[in-house]
C-alpha cells in the first residue's frame, strides 16, 4: 500500500466511477483556495460557502469530462470565477468590494494610533479604487495578487490569451495608480500596484 496521496488525476479518475471519498478528497484539497477566492469576488461568506460547494457539484457532475492530463486547479478556479460572475449578474452589481483582498496586500507596518488611522484612510481609497475597477480587472487582480497565480495560469482559468490577462493586469494597475495619485505612501502598502 502507497503512503503517498493519490494525484489529482486519480481522484477524479474515482469520482467517476461514483467514489464520492475521492471527490471528498478533492474538496478538502482545494477548499481553502477556492473559498477565498469566491470569498474576494463575491464578498459574502455565504455566498462563497455556496459557490465552493456549487463548484464541487459541478466537479461531480463534470468529471468524466475533465482532462485528466491537465492540472485540475485551473478547473477549479475556472468554475470558481464563473460562479462567482453568475452570483455578482445575477445581484446586478458590477462593482465588487474586495475588501479582504487588500486587507492581505497590506502590510501591518505602523503601530501608533495615528499611523494606524492613516494606514486605515489608505485601505480604505486602495478598497474604493479597486472596487471601480471592472469586473475583468478585478478578477486578474484576485487571481495575481491574491491566489498568486501566474500569468499563463489565470489565461488557462480565464480562456483568453495571456497577452489579454497581461493587458487587464496593466490597466487595472494604470487605472489604480491614476486614482491613488494622492495617496503619498501606497508604494509602501500595496505591493503589487506600484
Amino acid at each position: 500500500m502507497s503512503l503517498t496521496e493519490p494525484s489529482d488525476a486519480e481522484l477524479v479518475t474515482l469520482v467517476c466511477q461514483g467514489d464520492l471519498s475521492a471527490l471528498g478528497g478533492l474538496f478538502d484539497r482545494y477548499y481553502t483556495q477556492i473559498y477565498r477566492t469566491a470569498l474576494a469576488i463575491a464578498q459574502d461568506s455565504d455566498v462563497a460557502e455556496d459557490i465552493v460547494q456549487d463548484c464541487f457539484l459541478k466537479l461531480h457532475r463534470y468529471a468524466g469530462s475533465i482532462d485528466t492530463s491537465l492540472p485540475l486547479a485551473p478547473w477549479l478556479y475556472r468554475v470558481t470565477v464563473n460562479l462567482s460572475y453568475t452570483w455578482i449578474s445575477r445581484q446586478k452589481k458590477r462593482r465588487v468590494s474586495l475588501e479582504s483582498m487588500v486587507d492581505y496586500l497590506m502590510s501591518p507596518m505602523w503601530l501608533s494610533p495615528d499611523q494606524v488611522a492613516e494606514r486605515q484612510e489608505v485601505q480604505n481609497q486602495v478598497r474604493r479604487a479597486i472596487q471601480e475597477l471592472n469586473f475583468n480587472q478585478q478578477i486578474v487582480v484576485i487571481l495575481h495578487y491574491m491566489s498568486g497565480l501566474s500569468l499563463e495560469e489565470i489565461a488557462e482559468i480565464l480562456e483568453c490569451p495571456v497577452g489579454t490577462v497581461k493587458s487587464r493586469l496593466y490597466y487595472a494597475r494604470e487605472n489604480l495608480r491614476h486614482k491613488l495619485t494622492s495617496v503619498n505612501w501606497v508604494q509602501e502598502v500595496a505591493h503589487g500596484f506600484a
